[in-house]
């Protein structure tokens, strides 16, 4: 709950001085009018009330509850200010306390969501506000809520199938820093006799020494290519070849594709469902994407869709859908029951990418096993060669 730090005058006209926490400014003023304080200034102290993004997982709770009371019969501005009551998270508490003065003043639920887009999304905002134009916001908003717990659960079925093998990573760069750092100058000494050494040692004992005796220089040029990718990266032609390229790799294009039509899919279909237009959905869809190639396939189907044309045609030359959603989403089209539709896409798709996550897992794993394997081989070539020459000189 916010602080807020007041200056009032009392029954005999001296200055109080304080600080009093509250739910709102205006709960602040009440509260020193209960105890015969004429408030001068009411100012909420700098740095409570924290901004920024709210956990999916928090916001789809938030959204299944609020359906809920809704449900239940209590009024809006009171289930916004239950919500807001959550000590437990006061980061959610103060967004809440804030959307409930807002709404208090008389300002629709969807614009005060609005105005904090660093806590609510863009599709979130869209889907209220065709639920309160439409007089069907309970429902609007346990169907968000399970958007976003979908959204959430295929974005942690994701990163919890990429644990392994960061830990594989991590693993071996830990095992092959003491290979090339402590194991391998130790045999520097022992090949001082030889005039020329092998070409794979000479590489080994660079690396070597990049590792060990040079590690801060070698740490710093690491930290300015990065600097330096990461500065490329967000130009937008070197951003669209990255996601061209990802997109079309062996084993995470697949991945890649997937994910991003499921994204589509789902995004598009639950703003269709809500009763949000067609023009309208196709826009934030397209803003939410992620990933540049979407966007610009979203873009050119929003164009045919203007112009009265379908909608599977842009999508299926943008290569990012299969053949069989293509045809589902004509299909539909043509039925007219395309935002069911898309949901139903966006359940299959999802599926197929558990298969593909766990084959890619099953791939990734002895890949690293591989390149591990084919590092310490190489550092015993370069080790095994001079000892080589070393018996031949006895």
């Amino acid at each position: 709950m916010p602080t807020f730090e007041y200056q009032a005058l009392d029954a005999s006209g001296v200055r109080q001085t304080g600080t009093l926490a509250g739910a709102s400014e205006q709960a602040v003023l009440y509260e020193l009018e209960s105890r015969r304080l004429i408030p001068v200034a009411v100012v909420e102290r700098a740095g409570r009330v924290r901004r920024g993004r709210i956990p999916t997982r928090w916001l789809a709770t938030s959204y299944a509850q609020l359906a809920d009371l809704l449900g239940a019969g209590v009024p809006l501005l009171r289930a916004l200010k239950l919500l807001s009551g959550k000590a437990s998270k006061p980061r959610l508490a103060a967004v809440f306390t804030e959307i409930a003065d807002r709404v208090a003043e008389g300002d629709e639920l969807a614009a005060a969501m609005g105005d904090r887009p660093d806590a609510f999304p863009r599709v979130h905002v869209a889907m209220v506000r065709a639920g309160e134009k439409g007089g069907f916001l309970e429902d609007v908003l346990a169907r968000l809520a399970a958007f976003v717990a979908g959204q959430n659960e295929l974005r942690a079925k994701v990163v919890g199938s990429l644990i392994y093998p960061g830990v594989l990573v991590t693993f071996g760069v830990v095992i092959l820093g003491i290979v090339f750092g402590f194991f391998v100058p130790m045999f520097k000494p022992l090949f001082e006799r030889l005039e020329r050494l092998p070409l794979p040692t000479r590489i080994l004992f660079a690396i070597s020494d990049a590792v060990g005796a040079y590690a801060p220089v070698t740490l710093a040029v690491l930290g300015v290519l990065a600097v330096v990718f990461w500065r490329a990266s967000r130009r937008d032609d070197v951003g669209r070849a990255l996601t061209v390229a990802r997109t079309r790799a062996p084993v995470v294009g697949p991945l890649t594709r997937s994910l991003a039509a499921a994204r589509f899919c789902r995004m598009l279909g639950t703003l269709l469902t809500n009763g949000v237009p067609v023009l309208a959905s196709m826009e934030i869809a397209r803003e939410s994407a992620g990933n540049v190639l979407m966007e610009e396939a979203v873009e050119a189907a929003g164009e045919a869709v203007r112009a009265g044309d379908p909608l599977a045609g842009p999508l299926a030359a943008s290569g990012l859908f299969g053949e069989d959603v293509v045809e589902m989403i004509a299909v539909a089209e043509s039925a007219n029951s395309l935002d069911q539709t898309l949901i139903t896409i966006a359940d299959t798709i999802e599926r197929r990418v558990d298969r593909l996550l766990g084959a890619a897992v099953k791939l990734i794993e002895p890949l690293l096993i591989l390149a591990i394997a084919s590092v310490v081989g190489f550092v015993a070539v370069g080790l095994i060669l001079p000892m080589v020459q070393l018996s031949g000189q006895l």
